[in-house]
């Protein structure tokens, strides 16, 4: 992998959004916790819609615990795996105020030990709540990691590692953002826009799309949906 391939791939992506951010909603780190933990095998927009009315009631662990499981349950209830995820929620809460003072805490072995939280989410919170340069491998950077041979893996993990050492320290802290956004728009899972990819002549995806086989309206590379 050579550093000027990665660093010219970067510098475009960066172009398009110079500040990319997360679109699920969250007022405070621990919204942020709750919103990442409830966006598993959901879409950020439905999860956005549930928490709409769920943290205008409780958006710290201490309302989130007085609300009440049953509570949670009834503002989540459109999202998949609700039960569950309203057990997990109200569970971190009561540990949140039992043994970090209700802060939610900055270390990743801290975050992984509470219900519901695995090490993406741990990833996504360390990086976008608290300024940590950590990359969240989901489906989208887990494609377009090995599409693009900006860093093959067949895990996750094994993905997560090979971005660390392969991107440069100037680009890491943006770096989830950029590719999950490239992959949620544009490198699409079943028919990736190529040809408005800005990155198309460095990828090394041999199955890529034409204009002629892209049909319907489009987006730019890195738009977002437009409002419902």
């Amino acid at each position: 992998m050579k550093k000027a391939w990665v660093e010219e791939l970067f510098r475009r992506l960066s172009e398009r959004d110079p500040e990319p951010r997360t679109e699920l909603d969250y007022t405070n780190p621990f919204t942020l916790l709750v919103a990442v933990v409830l966006s598993a095998q959901a879409t950020d927009a439905g999860v956005n819609r549930a928490t709409r009315t769920l943290f205008a009631v409780a958006d710290t662990p201490a309302a989130m615990v007085a609300l009440g499981e049953d509570g949670i349950r009834e503002h989540i209830r459109t999202i998949g795996l609700y039960r569950t995820k309203a057990a997990n929620v109200f569970r971190l809460s009561q540990i949140l105020l039992e043994t970090h003072g209700g802060e939610v805490p900055r270390r990743r072995e801290e975050l992984e030990a509470l219900p519901g939280v695995g090490r993406k989410t741990a990833n996504v919170v360390l990086n976008v709540a608290f300024g940590e340069p950590t990359i969240a491998v989901d489906t989208h950077i887990f494609r377009v990691a090995n599409r693009t041979g900006l860093a093959p893996g067949k895990t996750p993990e094994a993905v997560e590692q090979g971005l660390l050492k392969v991107v440069p320290g100037a680009w890491r802290l943006h770096a989830h953002h950029w590719l999950i956004l490239h992959g949620r728009y544009v490198c699409k899972a079943r028919r990736p826009d190529c040809p408005l990819c800005p990155v198309r002549d460095l990828c090394a995806f041999p199955d890529k799309t034409t204009a002629e086989a892209m049909a319907g309206p489009r987006r730019g590379p890195l738009a977002r949906p437009d409002p419902a």
